[in-house]
Order: structure tokens, then C-alpha cells, then sequence
């Protein structure tokens, strides 16, 4: 299936945090997310068109241009793989909620670091 998407992405660690509160939210769900095969980045998928509006610091969303991605069991960009692949996931993840997650994500980061 192949689905028109922006793509959202964040530092590995900022990434992992994100779906942990996006999966323990209530209600509120995560999309299918990439990893690059570096484990530098993730990328969640959200609905085209936020990138003209995404202004979340440590993060970039980038659009894929009309050209959609393929959901399929292979990841559909080269070097990277799927963290939750598509059909364990819905189709993209709220703006709002990712964005609300990332923050959440950042506090929680900035005060382990700060515990050390």
C-alpha cells in the first residue's frame, strides 16, 4: 500500500522515549516509525503537509513530495528498517500528539541527564 506522508525525525534516544509515552498513552496511538541501520535517527510518519508547520527544535520534518512511501514488510528507504512496522501501527501518527510526546520526551531526557 502505498500512502502520501511526512517524515518526522528525531534522534534515536529522543525517538525511543516518544514511543514509549505514545504507547502508553491513553487513546492516543503511533504510526509506523523507521530506524536508520546506523541507530542515529528514527523517523515517524506522520500526515502530509506538516512539514509546513513543524517548528519541534531537535527534530525535522521533511515531505516526501507527493511521492507517498510503500507500506510494505521491507522498509521503503534504503539503510534503514522498520522499529514498528506498518500494520502493528496505524497509518501516521498525529502531529499534535507526536509533538506533545517529543516534548514530554525532552523534559524527561534533561532530567535524567541532569540526575547524573
Amino acid at each position: 500500500m502505498e500512502i502520501s506522508c511526512d517524515v518526522v525525525t528525531v534522534p534515536t534516544r529522543h525517538g525511543l522515549e516518544a514511543v514509549d509515552i505514545l504507547r502508553r498513552g491513553v487513546g492516543e496511538s503511533v504510526g509506523p516509525v523507521l530506524h536508520d541501520d546506523g541507530g542515529e535517527t528514527l523517523g515517524f510518519l506522520v500526515p502530509p503537509g506538516t512539514a509546513a508547520g513543524w517548528d519541534v527544535p531537535g527534530s525535522t520534518c521533511t515531505e516526501t513530495d507527493g511521492r507517498g512511501l510503500r507500506l510494505a514488510p521491507e522498509p521503503p528507504v534504503q539503510g534503514s528498517d522498520w522499529l514498528l512496522p506498518p500494520g502493528d501501527a496505524d497509518l501516521a501518527t498525529d502531529p499534535a500528539v507526536l509533538r506533545a510526546a517529543l516534548d514530554e520526551a525532552a523534559r524527561l531526557i534533561e532530567a535524567a541527564d541532569n540526575c547524573r
